[in-house]
């Protein structure tokens, strides 16, 4: 239930904070950075934990009798009998504790900032699934997504500075849009099983030329970001390497066109989805990398 082959992205986003915060040359907490990634990974896995329980509650998950797994329909383990929407509940409450806990440790260590951090973060990841909210199925997914894994970003950063700074706020608004453009995507296989039980996603209220023209505006206003941040002096000049994931979001656009265009089978955005978040992961990872630089350098 937890998904773990999705964590990665968070990994990825907390590799990118943390090397935002090394390139200052202002010394690295090793303790603090293993904390901070493991306490992302399981804030990341108690959202999806959430979010397979209330699809079970309001049945969504099971009425979809394809969905493209791993990617769409859940983790598949509630509707296939092997946990029971308790267990999930259980699960979901005992990995939030366990955040809230690790939280506040590193908040006494890193700075009273990182509380407001964390409670947005776990509020967002809450408030995505849960009733009376839902913004899931109220059209607000994909924002939510993306302020999730800013913070993600913001958050690492901040474990080992204890400050904000203008360079990670702005550095991490790519990221954050290409993760936003995995649900995007990912929306479009469970559509119309959605649709049948209230989940109004945006998806279900774009449909696929909507979700494609959108999927494309924002793949191209991610990479269009990092260049401006890289040439209005604000990320380091070697933050270009960024735009390594920008042949992959071209690719999955164009698949994802002509999947429309063609009403082809559901199965073919398989390759979208697996290029949408390659992209976000190796955007990342480059980004990363090109911080991780500077920090050596110093």
């Amino acid at each position: 239930m937890s998904r773990p082959g999705f964590l990665w992205v968070t990994v990825a986003g907390v590799a990118l904070g943390l090397a935002m915060a090394a390139a200052c040359g202002c010394g690295f907490d090793p303790l603090r950075a293993g904390v901070t990634l493991a306490l992302a990974a399981m804030a990341h896995a108690a959202a999806n934990v959430w979010n397979d329980y209330h699809d079970a509650l309001s049945g969504a998950d099971a009425l979809n009798p394809a969905p493209l797994s791993p990617f769409t329909g859940g983790s598949r383990v509630i509707p296939d009998g092997a946990a029971s929407p308790a267990h999930a509940r259980h699960l979901a409450l005992g990995l939030t504790g366990l955040v809230v806990l690790g939280g506040l440790w590193l908040a006494l260590t890193a700075g009273g900032g990182l509380i407001a951090i964390g409670l947005g973060g776990l509020l967002l990841g809450w408030a995505y699934s849960a009733p009376p909210l839902r913004l899931m199925a109220r059209g607000a997914g994909e924002l939510t997504v993306a302020l999730a894994w800013w913070l993600v970003v913001l958050g690492a950063y901040y474990t080992q500075r204890g400050q904000w700074l203008i360079v990670p706020m702005v550095s991490a608004i790519p990221f954050a849009l290409l993760v936003a453009a995995i649900l995007l995507v990912n929306g479009l296989p469970d559509a119309p099983w959605d649709a049948q039980v209230g989940k109004r996603t945006l998806a279900v209220r774009l449909g696929p030329i909507g979700v494609a023209a959108l999927y494309t505006a924002l793949v191209v206003l991610a990479h269009g970001a990092l260049a401006a941040a890289v040439l209005g002096v604000i990320a380091p000049e070697t933050a270009w390497w960024g735009l390594a994931s920008l042949p992959l979001s071209l690719a999955a656009a164009s698949l994802l066109w002509r999947h429309v265009a063609t009403g082809r089978p559901v199965a073919t955005l398989r390759p979208v989805i697996g290029l949408t978040i390659g992209a976000a992961l190796v955007h990342a990872v480059a980004l990363a990398s090109a911080f991780a630089a500077i920090a050596r350098s110093l």
